[in-house]
């Protein structure tokens, strides 16, 4: 057999066709049978921010699954829209390389058993299961056509994962032809998910800031934090989705986004097949410019939680990492940072803690990260310290439900 045959057939068996689609045709808004809520595990997700204008054009979206398995769905958010959001091609295939899939492995998704979907303002909506296996650490193309988008468009601005636009370009084509540009963002997709294996394997949720979302980490190398937890609990099928949000709060919105409480329903409780979510957040909310006290933090840290164990999840809590040399720390913020860290640690709210900041501390200034972990802005760490966050990271056992 040819290379090519091979790839082919490796393909096809890696994400095996839909069989037998039909002429796309107008749906409703959602169609009929369409669903908002999703099944199997989260393998995959991005924590929706508006992201700019809607426009005219053609979206392959790159993306890392963590966990394998089947009957693999997308979810396509129009949460900032202030109109419908109609979507006519949407298609999931392998990368080979760049825009470029492996051959055999684009495959057209569906809605409710149509091919157009239109989701409404505010609204997301999942696509069908999606026959074949997916492996796990597959880079997925997810490719999308907006044939009218207008106004605001959602997304996921800091991907740190190069995906392709084209105006002319097929989102059913395997080829690179018409994907000329490129983007730095996730359009529309937040979340993607498996049937595992196991019928027990569930998933982690990162609930965090610009830590989590990756800042400081080498751009398309996937060494985020939570990209490393993936790694480490590959081998038990367990599915890690990211929702981190640059600049996001415990306790208010900003241009960060909606607070981590605001947000839990829909980035984490809404998430099929969660057990377990890590919340790491808190440092946007005592900078010095803020300055909300130890009392309040945690105080936000419990409502969460509460929330989280109501809905039958484990929480992990993590402490504080260290800030001095960022602009807004001051001795006061520090205070509170060690505080709230105390609290964190000894409080007794979580399942399980995560000591980020004993991780990643000086040992000779612990109000500084230690600089051999520090991207070089005094806040972020670097990869090296992205590998340090997910190794204090012990998610409790699966069987930790409420």
């Amino acid at each position: 057999m040819s290379g090519r045959g091979r790839a082919c057939r490796a393909a096809a068996v890696l994400l095996l066709a839909l069989a037998g689609q039909a002429t796309p045709a107008p749906a409703a808004t959602p169609p009929a049978g369409a669903t908002v809520r999703g099944s199997g595990v989260v393998t995959w997700a991005a924590s929706a921010q508006r992201v700019g204008q809607g426009a005219d054009r053609a979206y392959r979206l790159i993306v890392k699954v963590s966990a394998g398995g089947s009957d693999l769905r997308v979810r396509l958010s129009n949460a900032y829209g202030d109109r419908p959001l109609t979507v006519d091609s949407a298609h999931a295939g392998l990368q080979a390389e760049g825009a470029a899939l492996k051959p055999g492995s684009n495959r057209a998704l569906t809605f409710g058993g149509k091919h157009t979907v239109t989701v409404p303002p505010g609204e997301a909506v999942w696509s069908d299961p999606l026959p074949g296996r997916v492996p796990a650490g597959a880079r997925l193309a997810v490719s999308l056509r907006t044939p009218d988008a207008r106004g605001p468009a959602t997304g996921h601005e800091m991907a740190l994962t190069t995906s392709y636009l084209g105006r002319d370009a097929d989102p059913g084509a395997d080829g690179d032809t018409g994907w000329a540009l490129t983007t730095g963002s996730w359009w529309y997709l937040d979340a993607v998910s498996v049937r595992p294996a196991h019928p027990r394997t569930g998933a982690v949720v990162a609930l965090g800031d610009s830590i989590t979302d990756g800042w400081g980490s080498t751009p398309g190398l996937d060494r985020r934090w939570p990209d490393d937890l993936a790694r480490r609990l590959r081998a038990d099928g367990m599915g890690v989705a990211n929702e981190g949000m640059s600049g996001n709060r415990v306790l208010s919105d900003n241009n960060g986004g909606p607070s981590a409480g605001r947000r839990l329903e829909r980035d984490v409780l809404s998430q099929p097949g969660v057990r377990t979510v890590i919340l790491y957040e808190g440092v946007n909310d005592l900078k010095a410019h803020q300055g909300a006290s130890a009392d309040e933090i945690v105080a936000g840290y419990r409502e969460i939680t509460k929330r989280a164990h109501a809905a039958g999840l484990c929480v992990v809590g993590a402490t504080v990492a260290p800030f001095k040399g960022w602009l807004q720390w001051d001795p006061k913020a520090e205070a509170v940072r060690r505080e709230v860290n105390h609290r964190v640690r000894t409080g007794g709210d979580f399942d399980a803690v995560a000591d980020i900041d004993r991780a990643l501390r000086d040992p000779r200034d612990p109000a500084r990260l230690r600089p051999d972990l520090d991207s070089g802005d005094h806040l972020h760490p670097d990869d090296d310290g992205m590998r340090a966050i997910a190794g204090a990271v012990d998610p409790p056992s699966r069987d930790c439900r409420r």
